[in-house]
């Protein structure tokens, strides 16, 4: 495959936020049948503003039907596409000259980003650690317990060379999270992330990272790689089943009981023990189809559920693989922070280099 490491980065960057924008209209919809009805029965083409298509409404199965990104319009990001400007912003301010990631000063411009137009939804470990912070909590102690994915780092594969640094960076940008499953899976798609921009295949690095890491880490991509295996062998009873991919990422977890009246899948929600699986799936899924990046972004967006999660680690390691010129062009026209996102990116050590 052509691509150069500049294109890795800036592919690792823009395949998030694309992806990411692609979910602003489903968000937290867990009826992936409905998705698919709304959009005209075939995959999202355009980004959609929140519940465009579906009466207005986002949020249907064990959620109640709410907007939970009520500034925000097509083209735009959802709250995880937010965080990962947010970084990129910052990481931009401290590029001259570069220096290491450090919370502490990070969290002026967090806060006061948050305290003026954010538009999006302000997840409650945010919520929290803004309260923490108001009250003087010390930086090493900031966060929840909340084992949600919440992957901000992109942009420093465009600043960092370095592997280790990279992957503390990427738990370091989770600051308002503590649980080790929502650190280990950051860490986990920094670490593979980083290898792909630097000539590995996605499914090598996601063996080699899994096997390094063990543990939760390998318990999970092992499960994604068997079901990933399942899905595409054309002998099998889901292969054959139209919602495939949706029925793939429900099985990959245990039934979340959240009181209300219809219980969540964890293989569709927030937690990393399907978030984490569910993106390894795509990913493996559709690195080698022609047009992979685009289809795997369209693909996780009809899914539903938690899709702007997966979204960013997805976006992130296809976009490495297949390069920022892969994206669709139409998508690049559309997304609202290109131009603005770009130029700050290009402002970050990396891209000066190559």
């Amino acid at each position: 495959m052509l691509r150069n490491k500049k294109s890795s980065i800036k592919g690792a960057f823009f395949g998030a936020l694309v992806g990411d924008a692609l979910c602003l209209g489903s968000h937290y919809e867990y009826d992936a049948q409905k998705i698919y009805k709304a959009y005209g029965n075939k995959a999202i083409e355009k980004f959609m503003s929140p519940g465009e298509m579906m009466g207005g409404q986002t949020h249907g199965i064990g959620w109640g039907e709410r907007n939970y990104h009520p500034g925000k319009k097509a083209g735009g990001t959802t709250d995880y596409g937010d965080y990962n400007i947010v970084i990129l912003e910052h990481l931009a301010a401290t590029a001259n000259p570069p220096r290491e990631f450090d919370v502490a000063v990070l969290l002026p411009h967090w806060m006061n980003r948050l305290e003026n137009g954010w538009g999006s939804w302000i997840c409650t470990m945010t919520k929290e650690t803004y309260a923490q912070v108001k009250q003087g909590v010390p930086v090493e102690r900031l966060g929840g317990g909340s084992n949600a994915t919440a992957i901000r780092h992109v942009a420093a594969h465009a600043y960092y060379d370095d592997e280790e640094t990279l992957a503390e960076v990427a738990r370091q940008t989770m600051f308002t999270h503590r649980h080790p499953e929502a650190l280990d899976g950051g860490e986990f798609f920094a670490r593979v992330t980083h290898r792909v921009i630097n000539g590995s295949t996605p499914r090598d690095a996601i063996e080699t990272v899994a096997v390094q890491m063990g543990g939760f880490i390998q318990n999970k991509v092992a499960q994604a790689i068997a079901k990933h295996k399942e899905a595409t062998d054309e002998n099998s009873e889901l292969s054959k089943e139209q919602f495939c991919d949706d029925l793939a990422l429900t099985s990959m977890a245990k039934l979340w009981d959240v009181g209300r009246s219809e219980p969540i899948k964890v293989g569709k929600a927030s937690p990393t023990q399907g978030t984490l699986p569910g993106s390894v799936y795509f990913i493996l899924k559709y690195a080698d189809e022609q047009d992979g990046l685009n289809k795997a972004l369209a693909a996780n967006a009809m899914v539903g559920g938690d899709n702007a999660s997966r979204a960013i680690a997805i976006g992130m390691v296809l976009g490495a693989y297949f390069g920022v010129d892969a994206i669709n062009p139409k998508w690049k026209e559309t997304l609202d922070q290109w131009e603005y996102c770009e130029k700050l990116l290009e402002t970050l050590p990396l891209l000066q280099e190559v």
